[in-house]
């Protein structure tokens, strides 16, 4: 069989496999990415062998990036500033403080309980202290959680996965190369947030104008120009300091939320659309080539990391971040309990594995196989708990104020001022 027409079974049958698990998922009420995981993996190398993603090569990496922009540009899209800057401090203090005491906690598990060397134990760790916008949002509105937990349990999705992103390739360069001072991986995290946030708040704003220009901009062209804005930003960054372009998509979408766009709406749902897509096709992809051997041959000691990860380290993470901030315990022990891995997890732990073994440094399967155990033991008894947990402690809305929330009257979408962009963003970054 040629090669081409090899790779365009592949991507057709990862299409079907993702949207099935979608459809399936959204019928049965469980989180997406539990059949997403099973699909993958039974129709991978460790199942019927029928999808084999290495056919892409580089491809897949280009793909992987891509795709995780799109993701977290729709989560930037979602993000409601005004809800967001009641629970500021929460969140500034899990995305900051936060991932500290989760890169720190999950480290030293993963070095005495899976008995990964050190700096091989704080790869993993980087690659977890992201959580998954893309199961839980889902997920909170299947569930229709309190408003201020599902806000700050969103917007931590949102703004952590590309820190996290950013954290993970400053460890990696470490452990490739060796040691680095202290200040230089301090100027690299610092640069790399800055590139993202100027180039995201300047291109945010230039294209918000270009969208208000009806004559010029016919109305079936936006979302298209909205998409090639944002892959041309992304790459853009990339090419001035790798992963900052992560920043970029995040803070586009945050830009474009709060520029009071006519046809918001309609962009939202076009790209929330595209968002379901990328998300389906990664999960299966990356699952495919899971090697369930490997991660078989962790043994015990790496789900007692995980667990540590989940009953340890989240609940110290949210007590500290949420002290004094006006939860009561009730919000605080659901905000412990979920924290999903997702997508950007996944994507980077195969893709260091890939860069590990080809500088000849053991231990990149294993992280790998470490990190998706990781997110299904999370998705797995988190996912498929919370709604169980969010009655337990009277946390569900009701049904008409949980439609209410997830879908705003576009009067009050409409009534903030092109100087609110600026005035949110400094709000939400400003100590």
């Amino acid at each position: 069989m040629e090669e081409s027409l090899q790779i365009t079974i592949l991507i057709s049958v990862t299409v079907l496999a993702g949207i099935s698990a979608q459809v399936l998922a959204s019928y049965f009420q469980i989180p997406s990415i539990v059949l997403l995981l099973l699909f993958g993996i039974t129709l991978g190398r460790d199942g019927f062998n029928f999808l084999n993603p290495s056919l892409l090569g580089v491809g897949l990496e280009v793909i992987v990036s891509l795709s995780v922009a799109l993701i977290l540009f729709e989560g930037g899209l979602n993000l409601q500033l005004g809800e967001v800057k009641e629970i500021s401090n929460s969140l500034r203090k899990l995305i900051t403080v936060g991932v500290l005491i989760t890169f720190l906690g999950a480290g030293i598990a993963a070095h005495w309980l899976s008995e990964f060397p050190w700096s091989i134990a704080f790869l993993y760790a980087s690659l977890v202290v992201v959580t998954g916008p893309t199961v839980i949002n889902p997920l909170l509105k299947q569930i229709g959680v309190d408003k201020q937990v599902s806000t700050l349990l969103e917007a931590e999705g949102v703004f952590i996965d590309p820190i996290g992103a950013i954290l993970s390739v400053i460890v990696l360069h470490l452990v490739l190369n060796g040691d680095l001072e202290p200040l230089i991986l301090v100027k690299g995290l610092v640069l790399r947030l800055g590139i993202g946030v100027v180039i995201g708040i300047c291109g945010g704003w230039l294209l918000s104008q270009l969208l208000k220009q009806k004559q010029f901009l016919p109305q079936d062209l936006k979302n298209l120009v909205v998409l090639a804005s944002i892959w041309s930003l992304f790459s853009l960054a990339q090419v001035l300091r790798s992963e900052s372009g992560l920043v970029v998509a995040v803070v586009t979408g945050i830009i474009l939320r709060a520029s009071n766009l006519p046809s918001e709406s309609l962009l939202r749902q076009f790209h929330e659309q595209l968002s379901i897509l990328a998300n389906s096709i990664l999960f299966i992809l990356l699952a495919a080539e899971l090697s369930i051997a490997s991660v078989l041959a962790l043994g015990w000691g790496s789900v007692l990391t995980v667990l540590v990860l989940m009953l340890i380290v989240r609940p110290i993470n949210v007590l500290i971040s949420t002290w004094n901030q006006g939860f009561n315990w009730q919000q605080q022990l659901f905000l412990c309990w979920v924290a999903p891995r997702g997508i950007v997890a996944a994507s980077l732990a195969s893709l260091f594995a890939v860069s590990l073994t080809k500088e000849g440094i053991n231990g990149g399967d294993s992280i790998k196989a470490l990190v998706f155990l990781t997110i299904m033991m999370t998705v797995f008894f988190q996912g498929l708990t919370a709604p169980w947990i969010a009655n337990m402690l009277n946390l569900r809305l009701n049904i008409e104020t949980n439609q209410k929330h997830l879908q705003p009257d576009n009067d009050d979408m409409n009534t903030q001022e092109n100087g609110e962009i600026f005035r949110s963003v400094s709000e939400l970054i400003e100590p």
